[in-house]
């Protein structure tokens, strides 16, 4: 997945760095023993890591880049490409801190697009099921809403900008989940709390048709019959076709609706 979405636009901008200029990362930093060595050969090797794919190595040396020449052309080069490493490692963590500095340091410049867009990655695979807490789903999606508010004609916002619909659907999903939780104890205001949230916020994911469904279950439940009518009306006119419309056609019929 990873690499599907970073090769037209990483690959590239690896490319950039080069001409102008396999281990799988745990969640600590590791740290490499001080050897003095000059910029050229830190930098060569560092890339060699990346090509063969030891990413977590690569990192460490891009990052020994930045350590023991802060003040050349380089640093600025090595940060972001330790980002990438980090990203492809599947440090997160290390990854988000690398792109951090990078554009507190360096934040006019012309790949400052790219770091912001890894920063929404970084979050965007981690993203768990709607079984959990969803907070990282929504750092996603604010990391991911800044790479759009600030380049909006960049290729990264028009890949962010599918992200954010699944990212959505996922939050979504965690809604009606919960409400779904709600709706077996016979909670019926908790859970039509929750698919009101879904059609009020998401209303353009695909839990939309199902969440009106059972806002209408919920509203008989409260006997709010002019409530669930609404919510069955609406449901009807946006997915007249879906089998969630036929469910609710059917209930209103049973509670004697028109």
């Amino acid at each position: 997945m990873r690499y599907s979405v970073l090769k037209p636009v990483a690959a590239a901008l690896t490319l950039a760095l080069v001409t102008t200029g396999c281990a799988t990362g745990g969640k600590g930093k590791k740290e490499l023993a001080y050897v003095a060595r000059d910029v050229n050969s830190l930098y060569s090797a560092a890339r060699t890591r990346l090509d063969q794919r030891r990413y977590a190595e690569a990192a460490l040396l891009f990052d020994e880049v930045e350590r023991q020449h802060p003040y050349s052309v380089w640093a600025r080069r090595a940060q972001l490409m330790s980002a990438f490493s980090y990203y492809l490692a599947r440090n997160y963590l290390e990854s988000i801190g690398s792109a951090q500095r990078f554009l507190a340091v360096h934040p006019g410049n012309k790949d400052a697009p790219y770091a912001y867009y890894l920063i929404a990655l970084d979050y965007y695979e981690q993203i768990s099921d709607v079984t959990r807490d969803q907070k990282i789903t929504q750092q996603a999606l604010d990391a991911l809403g800044e790479l759009i508010r600030r380049y909006p004609e960049t290729n990264y916002a028009a890949d962010a900008r599918l992200k954010v619909d699944l990212v959505n659907d996922h939050l979504a999903g965690k809604e009606m989940e919960v409400g779904r939780f709600y709706q077996r104890r016979g909670q019926w205001l908790a859970a039509s709390i929750r698919f009101r949230q879904v059609v009020d916020q998401y209303q353009t994911t695909t839990h939309t048709p199902e969440a009106l469904h059972r806002l209408t279950e919920c509203y008989l439940a409260l006997g709010i019959k002019d409530e669930a009518k609404k919510a069955a009306a609406v449901l009807g006119a946006n997915y007249p076709g879906s089998e969630w419309y036929q469910r609710a056609f059917k209930l209103m019929q049973e509670h004697g609706a028109d």
